[in-house]
């Protein structure tokens, strides 16, 4: 069984890469939707609010959906704020990269309602695209300026030649 973490920075194309892989078969979760919930990072404490830096996924399921044997792979697509407490489960990172023009065409395309649709949550998804300050290291670069399905045949050569 193998799991696999597909991380960036908000507009790289997490949510894209999750519906393509479902759409082909593929045990994924979107974590942003499933895991997620406003919390304190090193605590894993609930807080109220909607900060960027307290985006953090529940660890405790991470574990038990990656012990899971059910499914050969598991993909988890988003971002976690918390993601060193459970990178090392993971039997390899995918960071899905893009460049600076290509993403902020992507977040033009969001509504005010949106992550990123603001323009204090666009200063700071611009930012961290800048430093990577908020993704996983040591992740196999990916480049999601491709079309959808070129950049899941990518991930899927590499997982397969592993």
């Amino acid at each position: 069984m193998k799991n696999y973490l597909i991380e960036g920075v908000s507009g790289t194309g997490k949510t894209s890469v999750c519906n393509e892989l479902r759409r082909r078969g593929y045990d994924a979760i979107h974590g942003d939707r499933e895991l997620s919930y406003q919390g304190d990072p090193e605590t894993g404490t609930p807080m109220d609010g909607t900060k960027h830096e307290h985006h953090i996924w529940d660890v405790d399921r991470v574990r038990a959906l990656v012990a899971n044997q059910d499914e050969p792979v598991t993909f988890f697509c988003g971002g976690s704020r918390n993601f060193s407490k459970f990178v090392d489960l993971f039997d390899g990172v995918f960071i899905l990269e893009v460049d600076l023009d290509t993403l902020n065409q992507r977040i033009d395309q969001r509504s005010e309602n949106e992550w990123g649709g603001k323009p204090t949550e666009r200063e700071l998804i611009v930012r961290l695209h800048q430093t990577k300050e908020d993704i996983p290291k040591n992740g196999i670069a990916i480049d999601a300026t491709q079309p959808i399905a070129r950049v899941v045949d990518g991930i899927i050569r590499l997982i397969d030649a592993s």
